[in-house]
């Protein structure tokens, strides 16, 4: 045995391997989702692991939040954050309230895991447990992380498909359009009622529209000038959505779900106005579309008012004149959009060319971004000139 000893006594020892100091990132994540509602909130998630920390000696260097979905890989930037400075150092470890806080996604995860892989991420630390660099911690991770994953799945697939049972019950699947109010009463809760405050006004708008002939424009004035009409989020009604709401089949009882899908459902709500009037209306806004596309200007798409900034609209004028024929001129005005008692004058289209030929040498137009544009424009006016009105523009 001496002798065996002193054989061993000249072999050089090895070192002990050298222990590298853990500094985490507490990571708190406040999901979007409606489902996890119930989960801690961001404050009380960091008071948990704040405590874990001073507990357990560990060391927190720096202290991220985020309030959005981990559904979709890549799609939140304070995680892609903290991704990036793991590779640059700045920590080397996690400190977050459960796996599913990181990821619920497979690319998010495969990040994770390709950085433990690399060692830059040395550990992750829940309320109660611990993942390090470990084949069986690494895969306790993963399935966990998919979990997440296949519970989201499912839960898309479980929403889809109370959706449709809602629908096929004559249900609104959704916020109650203008007019209506989502029923809060618990045995009634997915039923929408009448608005008694703003459905007679969406009533008299059908009626003014189909019988008077207003147009969307004169409705939004009507709506937002005489009647301070505000929708329940306090917001005026816009064009687009005036438009919206005359071309719905809600308001007379039906709906289609999902859009475009050729799926219809009798509501249960009750109708604000009836079949006959819808189709009125329906008839009018045909009429206007028609109108409005049988003529082409060249410059409404292309100019603002100066004066208020609204859309430039425009409009054509015949004249007699005396040698038995008929002039044809098209005016350009403001559209009055954001203010309906702009000042601005009409000028003449040929009036309207001449003026952007006196600003063409003291504008850049490659630097303003308009020249491809305008020269487009002026050549769909020419060819317009040219082939119904008979007129060359051409020198």
């Amino acid at each position: 045995m001496e002798q065996l000893a002193q054989r061993f006594v000249g072999l050089p020892q090895k070192a002990p391997d050298k222990v590298i100091p853990i500094k985490y990132c507490l990571y708190a994540r406040k999901s979007t989702e409606s489902e996890e509602r119930q989960i801690l909130s961001i404050d009380s998630q960091i008071k948990e692991m704040l405590q874990l920390a001073e507990r357990e000696g560990l060391e927190v260097v720096t202290m991220k939040r985020e309030s959005h979905s981990a559904k979709e890989a890549g799609q939140r930037p304070v995680f892609n954050e903290i991704v990036d400075e793991i590779k640059q150092g700045k920590f080397n470890g996690i400190l977050t309230w459960a796996p599913d806080r990181i990821s619920r996604n497979a690319g998010d995860l495969g990040k994770i895991v390709d950085l433990m892989d690399a060692k830059l991420l040395l550990e992750i630390r829940t309320f109660g447990q611990r993942f390090s660099n470990n084949p069986n911690e690494k895969f306790l991770l993963m399935i966990l992380g998919s979990q997440a994953k296949l519970e989201n799945d499912n839960r898309g697939i479980n929403v889809k498909r109370g959706l449709r049972a809602r629908v096929e019950m004559g249900l609104w699947p959704g916020m109650a359009p203008t007019g209506y109010l989502n029923q809060k009463l618990m045995d009634r809760k997915c039923q929408v009622i009448i608005d008694s405050e703003r459905a007679p006004i969406i009533k008299k708008v059908f009626e003014k529209v189909a019988y008077e002939k207003w147009s969307g424009r004169k409705v939004y004035h009507w709506l937002k000038f005489e009647l301070n009409f505000k929708t329940i989020g306090n917001h005026n009604l816009a064009v687009g959505n005036i438009f919206r709401m005359l071309q719905s089949p809600f308001y007379y009882g039906v709906f289609e779900y999902p859009k475009k899908s050729s799926n219809w459902y009798q509501g249960k709500h009750e109708p604000i106005v009836t079949k006959e009037l819808f189709d009125k209306v329906q008839e009018q806004l045909k009429r206007d579309k028609i109108i409005r596309r049988s003529h082409e200007f060249a410059f409404t798409k292309l100019m603002v008012c100066g004066l208020c900034e609204s859309m430039i609209s425009a409009e054509e004028k015949y004249k007699q004149l005396k040698d038995g024929t008929v002039a044809k001129y098209i005016y350009y005005g403001c559209g009055r959009s954001k203010d309906r008692h702009c000042k601005s004058l009409y000028p003449r289209e040929e009036e309207l060319i001449n003026q952007l030929m006196q600003l063409m040498d003291q504008i850049n137009l490659n630097e303003a971004g308009i020249k491809y544009r305008f020269e487009e424009e002026l050549k769909r006016f020419n060819k317009f000139t040219k082939g119904v009105l008979g007129i060359s523009n051409s020198k």
